[in-house]
């Protein structure tokens, strides 16, 4: 597969004048009023719809605020007959009086037709190798024919259905099927089919939505962006503004949000009755951060106020022991008190305090820090738990063995809670004696983290290097010039020469999406990653302390490649015409490309890695 012409190809496409799609569309909504036909020929579609009638199936789908979508898709003998049969079934349902086709602004339009159909075996469609029988969630669709009737899931499916893997797209096929009725089990469904006569198809297609009185060409279900430093801080603040618009009394923000169900229901916690839903401390003190970030870009008390709240909300939790003949301080929360949970909150805390010069929260600052010195263990192992429920019964883990400390193991929580000593150790100057201990321990846990921690702990890491805030420490750390350690640098810069190495490039995939992308296997599904973009423009603004200036510049080409790839996860209203509530998902940042989940951290990585890259882009100081 020659993946430069398959690009060539699709961007092609979407440089082409779409008025013709434009005047089809207005036509299929004032058929859908009036009931009348539509004769295709009239709208010169020839260079953007090549109709074949053993393979073109148009989907026409409605979407409206509060309603479920009604859709049709039909394949007749010309294209005029494919959309009259669409038009004249959608006009059957029993919900179609309640959209309001008269509104462009509240019914939207898609429009969805195959334009390429591959035969495949069942068993070779896969997702994670680049061929013709691959199932890209939003970019290829599944036809399967049993008994001589097709039944089709098409790409927009992925989008609309907030899907991204192959047994979910064959299981909603198999719903429309007597299969479902054979067995509850989607396993057991796919299966039977594998032991039924059928065939099988790939199938691609093109999709348009209605935007206003202005149509939409769609990729993945999506619209496409160009990178810019106004697009990204635009994404940016929005998702700033959603955390703080759905910030709670108590000064908790909406954890979790579902676009696709309109509700609050985690997918990683979907049993959790809905007056106690799940809630991550570590994951509010991100919330916390972001929206200091965005008060450095504008200077509006609001956000300060808001990161304030969430402070309150924090410190409620900690819970206290002596340290050396001192109170140390930790956080306390969901039965568990985890070193990223202190060291998350020192991170916000400090971050405020710079800001604001407010000193109100020193005390809980310096038993914070503390608590993190305590958990410095001999070998210089920062020890990721205090309390789990897990390990002896829930006390203090004061001594722990070595299987006590690798079931307890976070690659993420000990580089934030050296973020959250380094930012104590640059910025607090009312307690020198602290500072001292801070840097003194600093340089054990630094040196066994960097040097030690892979060998002892080869096994768990992975191709695709995942300690971002280890490397935004390290960068913390580099402004003192102790602390300018070669092995330190090294890892950073190492590190984030292997993301750069695992982004996908212009021409080396065959979707225009990916470019900038992380995988872990060439061939995986794209990750477009805020969280390991935070460490990787933390290596940019380390180079660029230490005067590395070409080092400093390829990374920041990098980073500018990873934002575009991005900037698909943001929701406005453009692109949200499938959410029950659209008013409610605009401004969010979803987690994958075609997940309609949004979590206060989706919106908070990828957000802070705008900011900052936003703020290297303009030479703009923020610390």
């Amino acid at each position: 597969m020659d993946f430069k012409v398959q690009n060539d190809i699709d961007r092609a496409f979407y440089n082409k004048d779409f008025t013709p799609v434009k005047k089809l569309l207005s036509a299929v909504r004032e058929s859908l009023i009036s009931g009348s036909k539509i004769d295709a020929a009239e709208f010169n579609l020839s260079d953007i719809i090549n109709f074949d009638n053993k393979q073109t199936f148009v989907y026409i789908t409605l979407f409206q605020e509060g309603q479920n979508p009604i859709r049709w898709g039909s394949c007749r003998s010309t294209l005029s007959e494919t959309i009259n049969r669409d038009i004249e079934k959608i006009r059957q349902y029993k919900t179609f009086k309640k959209f309001d086709l008269k509104n462009p602004d509240k019914c939207r339009i898609l429009f969805e037709y195959i334009y390429e159909t591959t035969p495949a075996d069942i068993n070779n469609i896969k997702t994670a190798d680049f061929n013709p029988e691959r199932f890209e969630p939003g970019i290829t669709g599944i036809k399967i024919v049993l008994n001589g009737k097709p039944v089709i899931y098409m790409p927009s499916d992925a989008w609309v259905n907030s899907q991204m893997d192959r047994k979910s797209a064959l299981n909603a096929i198999l719903r429309k099927t007597y299969i479902k009725d054979l067995t509850n089990s989607i396993s057991e469904r796919i299966r039977i089919l594998k032991k039924t006569p059928h065939q099988a198809y790939i199938v691609k297609s093109r999709a348009f939505v209605t935007y206003h009185e202005d149509i939409l060409p769609l990729y993945r279900g999506n619209i496409l962006y160009q990178y810019s430093p106004d697009e990204i801080i635009k994404q940016a603040m929005a998702g700033a503004d959603w955390i703080l618009e759905h910030q709670m009394p108590d000064g908790k923000y909406l954890y979790y949000y579902d676009a696709k169900e309109d509700n609050y229901v985690d997918h990683e916690h979907p049993t959790r009755p809905l007056d106690n839903l799940y809630y991550n401390d570590l994951r509010h003190c991100g919330g916390i951060v972001c929206l200091i970030r965005a008060y450095q870009l504008t200077k509006d008390k609001k956000y300060l106020e808001g990161a304030k709240r969430g402070i309150e909300f924090s410190i409620k939790l900690t819970a206290e022991h002596e340290w050396e003949g001192e109170t140390a301080g930790y956080i306390h929360y969901n039965s568990k008190g985890k070193l990223g949970g202190t060291g998350m909150i020192l991170v916000a805390i400090m971050k405020y305090r710079v800001e604001t010069g407010d000193k109100s929260y020193d005390e809980y600052i310096k038993k914070y820090v503390r608590h993190i010195l305590s958990r410095v263990y001999k070998t210089g192992e920062l020890m990721g738990y205090y309390i789990h429920p897990g390990v002896q019964k829930g006390q203090p883990l004061v001594d722990m063995s070595d299987e006590e400390r690798r079931k307890t193991f976070s690659f993420y929580y000990p580089g934030e809670a050296l973020l959250g000593l380094a930012l104590f150790a640059n910025y607090f100057e009312d307690d020198d004696l602290l500072r001292q201990k801070v840097i003194d321990k600093a340089k054990i846990a630094l040196d066994w983290i960097v040097d030690e921690r892979p060998k002892i702990y080869a096994d768990l890491f992975t191709a695709l290097p995942s300690d971002a805030w280890l490397m935004q420490a390290i960068e913390e750390w580099a402004s003192n010039p102790e602390f300018r350690k070669e092995n330190y640098i090294n890892f950073v810069l190492g590190d984030a020469a292997t993301m750069m190495s695992k982004t996908y490039k212009r021409d080396d995939s065959p979707y225009i999406d990916y470019e900038g992308s992380y995988y872990y296997n060439y061939g995986d599904h794209f990750y477009p990653d805020g969280s390991r973009s935070e460490g990787l423009i933390g290596a940019y603004y380390l180079a660029k302390k230490l005067g590395m200036k070409d080092k400093a510049q390829e990374i920041l080409e990098v980073c500018r490649k990873t934002a575009l790839s991005q900037m698909i996860l943001f929701n406005n209203d453009k692109n949200n015409y499938a959410h029950k509530n659209p008013e409610k998902s605009k401004g969010t940042i979803r987690f994958k490309a075609t997940r309609q989940w949004i979590r206060v951290d989706s919106i908070q990585h990828v957000a802070c890695f705008y900011f900052r890259l936003y703020f290297a882009e303009k030479n703009i100081e923020a610390k």
